[in-house]
């Protein structure tokens, strides 16, 4: 299907407004809090420092600043950890729907915390608003890619899915524009910056009650097939949608075979294990091939590369643009055209490359004035093959692994691990930095040349496949001439 096929369909119903406000209420929050903290965090730790003189009437040593602001930073991983923890739980219970407005309720909970705590002088309320945020962000980020991928058509999953990684590379470029001393980017505002997206979740929560519920969570889940055929007909117009129920049909038969699944039974469960391996090795990749280590410590690396400080906040809104540019125009023209496993390997194969040649202006930067351009330029190259590869086709992958018996139950496992890597990556960096200097963008360039390896030999394609036939395909991979069906079957004979 072509691109100006695509966006036609999402046009015809709803189905184009209930992406936008699941995105500004989804993805678009972790992406903000991810770059949203860069701007103000001197003067948050000015404002440890003043707290704490008040309180006392002594200046705190400086190791306690230090310790509150580790703090401040890593609860948010805490939180998010937790959110993941929660997605089966409350996505089950109250359906896609009910937790997505849920989730915008804690964030609008968590800004008023922040929004109090400058006037409260309480860096402990600061703390507890980014465990709220991070809470907030595992839980919709999830639950934003469940319920797209259970509103979208076969033909246009990848399109549509592929929007939580655009509204997520949108949220972080609304965090760096936002956190221009132009705009909000001053000490007296330090406070407001932090609170900006509550006003898009307070929106969401307007405006989501009257937009449908997930055909699939009503048809398999909740067993009503009129209020999944009325829902398939407000989100993409009106039509017999055959085709779609029939394959919600074949997969709640599956279902009835195979119950659904609790995370620890998932773990135990042989018939998923390259499924789970696949997207656990995918998302390790993708915290290890250095772009979460470029978004939270881009200041950092362009100061060590030499570009002059009044130039760097601006590179740094350059590889937001950088970033929506590149997802908006995966959804629309690569994705469903070139396929996902492509996108995969080649991906990790020029984010590797490009890390190498990072590392060797590292080491140039004082031979001329523009080879820490050159170093810019590289860095925009590997987010462009981040964004258009791994970074926005992850999403869509997950979405497509699992079916709905055992897709909940991955949501928390695979959730759980991205957080558990995002604040590994986020306390080790800065000592790898120390440890390894410009030479850690090695590390990181041998991890995306192993998951390129890995992809290449052992991802199947999953473009334009029903949910069972990918699982199907799975279990035809071979490993020495041995597939891992005939293992299992070996295995249980025995």
């Amino acid at each position: 299907m072509g691109s100006f096929q695509q966006l036609k369909q999402l046009t015809r119903g709803n189905a184009l407004f209930l992406i936008i406000i699941l995105g500004i209420g989804g993805s678009f929050q972790s992406g903000y809090h991810i770059t949203g903290l860069s701007s103000p965090s001197p003067y948050i730790q000015r404002f440890i420092n003043s707290s704490w003189y008040d309180r006392y009437e002594e200046p705190p040593p400086p190791q306690t600043v230090t310790m509150i602001w580790s703090l401040i930073v890593s609860m948010y991983a805490v939180g998010g950890l937790f959110g993941a923890f929660s997605v089966k739980l409350v996505s089950g219970m109250f359906g896609r729907k009910k937790a997505m407005i849920c989730n915008s309720i804690i964030n609008i909970a968590g800004a008023g915390i922040m929004l109090a705590s400058k006037h409260a002088k309480s860096y402990e309320m600061i703390i507890l608003a980014r465990i709220l945020y991070g809470f907030s962000s595992g839980l919709g980020s999830s639950t934003h890619v469940m319920y797209l991928g259970e509103i979208a058509p076969r033909k246009i999953r990848g399109a549509v899915t592929l929007t939580s990684a655009t509204f997520g590379s949108l949220g972080k470029l609304f965090g760096q524009i936002f956190g221009l001393s132009e705009l909000l980017g001053r000490e007296e505002l330090w406070n407001i910056v932090l609170c900006v997206p509550a006003f898009f979740s307070l929106v969401q929560i307007l405006v989501l009650p009257f937009l449908p519920e997930a055909p699939r969570y009503l048809f398999i889940e909740k067993g009503d097939d009129k209020a999944c055929k009325k829902a398939l007909q407000s989100l993409w117009g009106q039509g017999d949608y055959k085709q779609e129920m029939d394959e919600m049909l074949a997969e709640q038969a599956a279902i009835d075979a195979a119950p659904p699944k609790t995370p620890l039974q998932l773990l135990r469960d042989r018939t998923v294990r390259w499924q789970l391996l696949t997207i656990s090795i995918i998302y390790f990749s993708n915290q290890l091939s250095g772009m979460s280590t470029i978004s939270t410590f881009s200041f950092d690396i362009f100061l060590k590369a030499g570009i002059p400080r009044e130039n760097i906040r601006y590179l740094t809104v350059g590889l937001g643009v950088s970033e929506i540019i590149t997802s908006i125009s995966c959804g629309m023209l690569m994705i469903e055209h070139i396929g996902r496993r492509p996108l995969f390997w080649g991906g990790y194969g020029v984010m590797g490359a490009s890390l190498v040649f990072v590392t060797v202006t590292l080491n140039l930067k004082d031979s001329s004035d523009w080879v820490p351009y050159i170093m810019a330029s590289l860095i925009i190259v590997f987010i462009i093959f981040f964004c258009g590869g791994p970074g926005g086709t992850t999403g869509t992958l997950h979405s497509e692994l699992f079916i709905q018996s055992d897709r909940m139950a991955a949501f928390v496992l695979i959730g759980s691990l991205r957080w558990l890597f995002f604040a590994l990556v986020g306390l080790i960096f800065p000592f790898l930095i120390d440890a390894l200097d410009s030479y850690c963008f090695v590390l990181f360039a041998c991890m995306c040349l192993l998951a390129s390896l890995y992809t290449f030999f052992f991802l199947p394609e999953t473009k334009g496949k029903t949910l069972l036939e990918i699982s199907e395909e799975f279990k035809t991979i071979t490993i020495c001439g041995k597939s891992f069906l005939d293992k299992i079957k070996a295995e249980t004979r025995l």
